[in-house]
């Protein structure tokens, strides 16, 4: 059996698939869900999600974090962050305008994701040269959608 492809998912997705079930994100929870595709995080991108869940603009109870602590470990990987930053031969990654974005570029790089989903314009603008010095893409959960229909 082979091996599926990688992929990120930054916080704003993750809120996307596990908080807001969102229907633009209905190929990547699928996709998921049958393990045709595996999606990993690290403590940090972890940490960030948790601390984000807790923000009192989303107004979401003990419950319903938990609910979406517990979805996002189902179904994503956690690799250990234990050689991200030891990528000597690696392409030197562009540097995102929001340095908290800064660490889903690592973990693609990192751990040979195929794809790195976000909504978030700054690591958007960065799709193509990651694409052509990194060999990930950088797309929004309904541009994917498309290439894994062709894919």
């Amino acid at each position: 059996m082979a091996t599926p492809p990688r992929v990120v998912l930054d916080t704003n997705v993750c809120l996307d698939l596990f908080v807001f079930g969102d229907a633009g994100c209905a190929a990547l929870r699928e996709a998921l869900r049958t393990g045709a595709l595996e999606a990993v995080s690290d403590e940090a991108c972890r940490a960030e999600w948790l601390a984000v869940l807790a923000y009192p603009q989303l107004a979401l109870d003990e419950a319903r974090q938990a609910a979406a602590v517990a979805a996002f470990d189902a179904l994503l990987r956690r690799l250990p962050d234990t050689g991200r930053h030891d990528l000597v031969d690696a392409p030197r990654l562009p540097r995102c305008a929001d340095p908290d974005d800064q660490k889903f570029l690592e973990l693609a790089q990192a751990c040979g994701a195929r794809w790195l989903l976000s909504r978030d314009r700054e690591l958007l603008k960065l799709a193509r040269r990651t694409r052509r010095d990194q060999g990930f893409d950088v797309l929004s959960p309904q541009a994917w959608a498309g290439v894994w229909q062709v894919a």
